[in-house]
């Protein structure tokens, strides 16, 4: 049965995981009848925000344990799972991919991924096992692959000023509109906008899906060889 990792960044889209992202990815591998594997980093989040008022909260939590929630308990730590066990990879948004799984929502340009993130990017692209990353997750991806000589092609919609950031972090930034995708083919990465641009769950809902099925496509084709 086709495996497929599901990295997540926390519960709650201003400080981590964006849920309704989350889970329709969750919904589409299991329509699909694929095994799924949920994994976080097991870390502490940036921080935390009441997500009634947005204000930051004098808290501390743990990305793990608030990303079970989502997973209903089955949660793996992320620097226990290698590409040899998985056939896809899928980053969910939110701001926790862009503040727990990376830092660019602080340092934009500057930025660099959790270095278990990183790893298992990195793994799986060497792999050449197919990544999925919605909304602002390809941030992560363009983080995690900086300096590593693989130029990625992503999209997170249309902003201006966080595609420049992700350009000055080695990658390339492809314009998409909500209900879309964009495929690197060579890398095998597969991206869309989802609430960077979705002003609604049905919007967010479309590409995502589209975003999975092809994910899930890419794990059965064929390797391009050079």
């Amino acid at each position: 049965m086709t495996k497929v990792g599901v990295c997540l960044s926390g519960c709650g889209v201003y400080d981590g995981s964006e849920i309704h992202e989350a889970v329709i990815t969750l919904l589409a591998l299991d329509r699909a009848g694929v095994d799924v594997l949920c994994m976080a980093p097991d870390s502490d989040q940036m921080h935390v925000v009441a997500h009634t008022t947005g204000e930051e909260m004098d808290q501390t939590r743990n990305v793990l344990v608030e990303s079970a929630r989502i997973a209903r308990g089955e949660i793996t730590d992320v620097a226990k799972v290698g590409a040899e066990g998985l056939d896809a990879l899928i980053l969910p948004g939110g701001f926790g991919a862009a503040k727990n799984l990376c830092d660019f929502a602080v340092k934009g340009a500057e930025s660099s991924a959790d270095p278990e993130v990183t790893r298992l990017l990195r793994e799986m692209h060497a792999a050449k096992k197919p990544i999925g990353a919605i909304c602002i997750a390809p941030a992560v991806v363009a983080a995690a692959f900086k300096d590593s000589g693989v130029t990625a092609s992503v999209t997170i919609g249309t902003d201006e000023g966080t595609a420049k950031n992700i350009e000055a972090l080695g990658a390339e930034h492809l314009a998409c509109p909500v209900a879309e995708f964009r495929v690197d083919e060579a890398n095998r990465i597969v991206t869309t906008p989802a609430y960077m641009l979705a002003g609604r769950i049905s919007e967010a809902a479309e590409g995502i899906e589209r975003l999975v099925a092809k994910v899930l496509e890419l794990t059965s084709a064929p390797v391009a060889t050079s």
